[in-house]
């Protein structure tokens, strides 16, 4: 049986630190998971709708700026799916989108459609690419970049790993950072001796920083999924990760059954 993975790839992988959506990231993801798509089952938790619009509009506006990052949302995810279909089409991967909010996840019917709608475009070798419903909800514009959304996500459809891709080596230790010589963890059990280590510095692109990473992860924690913070900005981050190579952070949980499998 397939592992399930959970990646969630936020803006600043999306766009390579620039100021644009990246095919060329997009198709490197692409194909890793055609490589790996005999062992594993990916779902993704994509930001990026709002980066992707700014590509081609600059909104006129009198409104506050989280309208406006609603409006950008959803000129830009048309845009964002379509790079998406477009380069895992050419790697012989079909895609599909769906629009989440919190409000789903506090509802059972929801919840059970979510689950079952996802199963299955999976079992019919779909990869589901998730986002937040931007133009009805705007929690992780404000709050997370999509890491907490991700981490429900990954409960719900019971998941074996939840792997989140940033613009960091994974979490260091504070000390290294004030060091200037950043040291990555490279493993932990649970989340709670990462607390002390992690500050609350927001990305350029992202809304998110660590602190919305350990939530998430917490979540995962909560729901026995392990978790692993990799560099998205590196090249074939996902099989390197597999093949324990690179530098990331795992958030193990009790059992360690992920690791132990792999």
């Amino acid at each position: 049986m397939k592992k399930r993975i959970l990646l969630k790839i936020g803006s600043n992988t999306l766009t390579k630190e620039t100021n644009q959506i990246s095919r060329g990231k997009i198709e490197d993801i692409g194909r890793q998971i055609a490589a790996l798509k005999d062992d594993y089952e990916f779902v993704i938790v994509s930001s990026g709708a709002i980066a992707a619009a700014k590509q081609f509009v600059k909104l006129e506006h009198n409104g506050e700026e989280i309208n406006v990052k609603q409006a950008l949302a959803a000129i830009g995810q048309p845009h964002l799916m379509r790079m998406f279909q477009e380069s895992f089409r050419e790697l012989g991967l079909f895609s599909a989108q769906c629009l989440l909010s919190y409000s789903d996840f506090e509802n059972p019917k929801s919840k059970a459609n979510i689950k079952n709608t996802i199963d299955i475009l999976v079992s019919n070798n779909f990869i589901p690419i998730i986002n937040e419903n931007d133009t009805v909800a705007a929690d992780e514009i404000q709050f997370g970049d999509n890491d907490k959304l991700a981490a429900l996500t990954a409960a719900l459809l019971k998941a074996d790993l939840l792997m989140i891709a940033t613009n960091t080596n994974g979490i260091y230790t504070k000390n290294s950072i004030d060091n200037g010589q950043p040291e990555t963890i490279p493993e932990v059990l649970g989340v709670s001796s990462l607390q002390q280590e992690v500050s609350s510095g927001k990305s350029s692109h992202g809304t998110g920083g660590m602190q919305s990473k350990i939530e998430a992860a917490t979540i995962a924690q909560n729901a026995g999924i392990e978790t692993w913070i990799v560099n998205g900005l590196n090249d074939s981050f996902i099989t390197d990760a597999f093949a324990g190579s690179g530098k990331h952070t795992k958030i193990k949980t009790k059992d360690g059954q992920f690791s132990k499998d792999h």
